[in-house]
C-alpha cells in the first residue's frame, strides 16, 4: 500500500522544539506498544503506515533501555522521518484532551448513589455489512439481536427511563449523572468505593448511534458561546440548570457500557484500543481507519499550555482512536487520571500542526 500524499516528507529540524522535548518519556510509552506487538499486528491505516514497516523498531524498543533524553532522541531519528499530515480542506489540524476520571462509587444502589455503570448487555451484538438488515443505518456498529433481524438498540433516554432495568447489569452506583455522562465520553473512570477498594471502569461496548456531544448543544440552543465550550462551563451549566440535565444529555443517543479492569499500575491511565495502558502526556487518540497505531506523532500547538505553561511541542504515540476523532490531522490528548488531568483535558481545544514519524523503510529515499 503506497503512502498517501497527505503526507510529506521533512526534517527533523523542520520541527519546532524538537530537540527540547523528552523523548525518553515517549520512548517508554512506544516500546509499550512495541511489546505489544509481538502478540497481534496492528491494522494498517489507510494512509499506508504499514504495520510491519514498525518491526526493525520494535525490536530493537524491546531491546534496549535508553538512559538519557539523547539516546531516545537517537533512536527515533535512526528509524523515523518526519512527515508532515495535511489536514482535510487545508484547514488547520486540531487537538483536544481526554482523561480518565476519578469518582465516589458505591457497589450497591443506595438513597445517595443511584446512577449505574451498566455491563454490556447479551442481546447487544456487532453488526457489520455481513449482518446488517436492510435498511438499517449503515454508521451502526452495534445493535439489538432479536428472532427476525438485529434492530437499532435502545439509546441513551430508553436506557435511562429503564429499558435495561432487571439484567443485572450494575457494574457500580454513582452520585451524579453528569459525572457518570463524562465518564461515558472518557470511556473508562477510576472508582473510589465506598468500601476502600479502588475499582477501574473500561469501555465494553455502545449502544451505537451517533455522538452529540452537549457542549454543542448548548451552544446551538445560545445557552454557552461556542468559543467558550469546555467541560468545566458544560459543567457549571448543568450546575446551574438541574432541570434542564436529561433534555440536554438525550440528545445525545449513544449510551456506553464498560467492563471492569485492573489498576496494575496507578501512574498510567487505562488499557486502550491499542492494547496498552495510556501514558499521560504521551498517548494520543487518532482516527485509527486513517493511521496505524504505534505511529510517533510530534505534535506542535502553540496556543496550548495547559500541560507545563508553555507551548505544546511533543512527541506522542498514537494509541487510542475515538468515535469523534476524525480526519488526518486530529488528535485527542491523554492527560492522565483524576481531577487535576480533568482540568488540563477539559479546556485543550487548539490547532495543531501534526508530523507523524514515518519508518524510514516506507520513504525510500523519496518524498512521503
Amino acid at each position: 500500500m503506497p503512502l498517501s500524499p497527505t503526507f510529506s516528507e521533512k526534517s527533523f529540524s523542520d520541527l519546532r522544539g524538537w530537540g527540547e522535548d523528552d523523548h525518553l518519556a515517549a520512548f517508554a510509552a512506544f516500546k509499550r506498544s512495541a511489546f505489544y506487538a509481538l502478540t497481534k499486528p496492528y491494522r494498517t491505516g489507510s494512509l499506508g503506515v504499514a504495520f510491519d514497516a514498525f518491526a526493525a523498531a520494535y525490536a530493537e524498543a524491546r531491546s534496549v533501555s535508553p538512559a538519557h533524553r539523547s539516546e531516545a532522541r537517537s533512536f527515533f531519528e535512526r528509524h523515523f522521518v518526519p512527515a508532515s499530515v495535511a489536514a482535510e480542506n487545508g484547514c488547520a489540524g486540531l487537538v483536544t484532551g481526554f482523561y480518565e476520571p476519578e469518582v465516589e462509587a458505591s457497589p450497591v444502589r443506595t438513597e445517595r448513589f443511584t446512577v449505574p455503570l451498566l455491563s454490556r448487555p447479551a442481546d447487544l451484538i456487532d453488526i457489520d455489512d455481513k449482518n446488517r438488515p436492510a435498511g438499517m443505518d449503515p454508521y451502526l456498529s452495534f445493535a439489538r439481536d432479536m428472532p427476525a433481524d438485529p434492530v437499532e438498540y435502545f439509546d441513551r433516554g430508553e436506557i435511562e427511563r429503564g429499558a435495561l432495568a432487571g439484567r443485572n447489569l450494575e457494574i457500580a452506583w454513582l452520585a451524579d449523572k453528569v459525572d457518570a455522562f463524562f465518564i461515558h465520553v472518557q470511556g473508562a473512570a477510576r472508582l473510589r468505593m465506598t468500601d476502600g477498594r479502588l475499582r477501574r471502569v473500561t469501555y465494553a461496548a455502545k449502544s451505537g448511534q451517533r455522538f452529540a456531544g452537549p457542549g454543542r448543544i448548548l451552544s446551538e440552543l445560545g445557552e454557552i458561546p461556542l468559543e467558550r465550550v469546555t467541560m468545566q462551563s458544560i459543567r457549571a451549566w448543568f450546575k446551574a440548570h438541574p432541570d434542564r440535565v436529561d433534555e440536554i444529555l438525550w440528545q445525545n443517543r449513544s449510551y456506553i457500557f464498560f467492563r471492569e479492569a485492573p489498576v496494575d499500575d496507578p501512574a498510567l491511565g487505562p488499557i486502550a484500543a491499542a492494547k496498552v495502558p495510556l501514558t499521560p502526556g504521551r498517548s494520543v487518540a487518532v482516527d485509527r481507519l486513517l493511521h496505524t497505531f504505534g505511529t510517533p506523532f510530534f505534535i506542535d500547538a502553540p496556543t496550548l499550555s495547559a500541560f507545563e505553561q508553555k507551548p505544546f511541542r511533543r512527541l506522542m504515540i498514537a494509541q487510542d482512536t475515538g468515535s469523534a476523532i476524525t480526519g488526518p490531522a486530529r488528535g485527542d490528548l491523554f492527560a492522565g487520571s483524576g481531577a487535576a488531568a480533568g482540568e488540563i483535558a477539559g479546556v485543550v481545544r487548539n490547532a495543531a500542526d501534526f508530523y507523524a514519524l514515518v519508518p524510514r523503510g516506507l520513504v525510500n529515499g523519496r518524498r512521503a
